[in-house]
């Protein structure tokens, strides 16, 4: 069953093709060498994201969104509470985007800021009385603003 082994001669001519075949498997560690590095950099790179604060997180949701819209628009989009986490800039920044770059989508969204309300074209208020929930629709352009005279 068990099987010997003979030490054989090597010929001359036999040491370059070897020599050749040692110089081809260093070259494939190197490339594995090299793979092996750039996975641990993208591991690294993703530990990093994990770090992102709220609000960049935030905003990379809302790019990789954008995205999508660009490419492939979706008819209606439903987001909750998108700006829990952005500052007053950056509610300005994605309510204009929303109201002036998605012209052939419909946004609903969810949110408690007034930014955010001061650019929607109807506001849907949910509330509840007397233990039934209710809810009352407004249309902002519909109200006309008038300025008191100095």
């Amino acid at each position: 069953m068990g099987r010997s082994i003979r030490a054989a001669s090597v010929s001359p001519e036999a040491i370059p093709a070897a020599e050749k075949d040692l110089s081809q498997i260093a070259e494939n560690l190197d490339n594995v060498r090299q793979r092996v590095t750039d996975a641990v950099k993208c591991y690294q790179a993703s530990e990093m994201a994990l770090s992102l604060s709220e609000m960049e997180k935030t905003l990379s949701s809302l790019a990789l969104v954008s995205a999508l819209h660009h490419y492939k628009p979706t008819p209606l989009y439903v987001i909750d509470d998108i700006d829990a986490a952005l500052d007053f800039k950056n509610v300005s920044i994605v309510g204009h985007y929303v109201k002036d770059r998605t012209k052939d989508a419909q946004f609903i969204i969810i949110s408690l800021r007034n930014n955010m309300f001061e650019l929607a074209d109807r506001l849907v208020g949910i509330y509840k009385t007397d233990n039934c929930t209710k809810s009352i629709t407004i249309n902002p352009g519909s109200f006309v603003v008038s300025q008191k005279a100095a």
